[in-house]
């Protein structure tokens, strides 16, 4: 790690080794699912082969702009969605549609310890890659199948989208502004149906390498982005189950804490999460309404969340009279858990992101300045750090590296099935 620059850490290949360090892994993922999973993996020290296809890639290098500025300041390939996801990956680009390139995912997939996809229900088993195909040749292998819906049931055929499943999954129906302020379910602005349904691929996986372990036998992991929608509804999932009362849009507001929403200060708005009656207390005392912490309106929490139509108001026409920082000041002085509304400029500049190691850089050949800014990765290991090796590649860069490596083919045949168009060598 190189000294600070504009607050980013800067990283290059080093001698670290992962908690996965020895992994392999086969990773016939695109869009966002299946690359987050396999970035985290990466991130772990195991060694991720990206399949793409070998002209085109993964779909979401095209989704932009934004994209990585070149040495010419001109846009490159490599957009900004794809960026986020691909860290620590070496990408071999292989064309799934001829024998060629399934005779070497097959061979490939015989020798790696997981294989990740997120195909429609039965492509991949007509290509004679599907997990019992690959067991045959490998049964210590685990076998990650991402879709959206699932391998069984009535709706396995479908296509999964992430808005689609957050429409689908509930979590659309409680996002948003009330009804009566006029708003409609919202979905969130990332794809966190995507993003979640990847983590929890990769909790699946790291518990399937643990069985392995134990027993030497690898599995089927069947993982769907609406069964992982639904079970991050939470505690307002088990709200609608206990009581059968259908949650509301409440905007910024908590279901079941009040106050915990966003307030007006005198120039923007700020967040308040107070979650005790203790803390209340406080809060109202800063505020200089310490009435409202006794009035039996609203003395508990249980209280304020009745009442919570006649509190909110009364609170907001304190807050109004002073600016957000004066806010957040004198309530953390008290010990009242509040915070700024932040943009991404104020994210990427918040002297605790930046202290964690948040913001990363990594070497990029193609960068204008050399370098890719990244996300980096929350976990810290005390004895097994998580490393960043590798920028996001370039689509085929490393098939070179690749297929000479565990498919021990030459330069001359590697050539010959490029000149075919079997594989790309991007800037291998």
């Amino acid at each position: 790690m190189n000294s600070q620059r504009d607050g980013e850490q800067h990283h290059s290949s080093n001698n670290a080794k992962g908690p996965l360090d020895g992994l392999v892994v086969l990773d016939l993922s695109r869009i966002l699912a299946g690359p987050t999973c396999t970035q985290l993996l990466g991130d772990m020290g195991a060694e991720i082969i990206k399949i793409e296809h070998p002209q085109r890639g993964d779909d979401t290098r095209k989704w932009g702009p934004p994209f990585l500025k070149g040495k010419d300041g001109a846009d490159t390939g490599e957009s900004a969605y794809y960026l986020s996801s691909n860290r620590n990956k070496h990408s071999l680009g292989i064309d799934m549609r001829s024998e060629e390139g399934v005779e070497m995912l097959k061979e490939l997939a015989a020798t790696a310890d997981v294989v990740i996809e997120n195909f429609k229900v039965g492509d991949l088993a007509r290509k004679g890659l599907g997990y019992d195909d690959l067991r045959a040749k490998n049964d210590r292998l685990i076998y990650c199948s991402i879709t959206g819906f699932g391998q069984t049931g009535p709706y396995s055929h479908r296509a999964g989208y992430d808005a689609l499943i957050q429409a689908m999954g509930g979590i659309m129906s409680i996002t948003g502004l009330p009804e009566e302020e006029g708003g409609s379910p919202t979905k969130i602005g990332v794809g966190i149906a995507d993003v979640m349904c990847g983590m929890y691929a990769c909790n699946a996986i790291l518990a399937a390498l643990h069985h392995r372990e134990k027993t030497g036998e690898g599995q089927h992991i069947d993982i769907s982005l609406l069964d992982c929608q639904v079970a991050w509804l939470i505690n307002q999932g088990l709200s609608y189950l206990t009581d059968g009362n259908i949650p509301k849009r409440l905007g910024n507001a908590h279901p079941t804490i009040v106050p915990y929403e966003t307030f007006p200060a005198s120039d923007k708005d700020f967040m308040v999460a107070v979650g005790n009656d203790a803390q209340y207390q406080r809060f109202c005392e800063v505020l200089g309404c310490p009435e409202l912490s006794t009035d039996p309106r609203f003395a508990t929490n249980a209280d304020r969340v009745r009442n919570r139509s006649e509190l909110v108001p009364l609170l907001r026409q304190f807050t109004i009279k002073q600016g957000a920082q004066h806010w957040t000041d004198e309530l953390e002085a008290v010990g009242v858990p509040c915070g700024p509304v932040n943009d991404l400029a104020g994210v990427f500049s918040d002297p605790q992101i930046l202290h964690r190691g948040m913001k990363i850089s990594l070497p990029h050949k193609q960068s204008e300045d050399g370098q890719v800014s990244l996300i980096g990765n929350p976990i810290n290991y005390s004895k097994t750090p998580v490393t960043y090796r590798k920028a996001p590649p370039t689509l085929g860069e490393d098939s070179l590296e690749v297929l000479t490596k565990y498919l021990q083919k030459t330069r001359e045949e590697i050539d010959d099935l490029a000149a075919r168009g079997v594989v790309s060598l991007g800037d291998s």
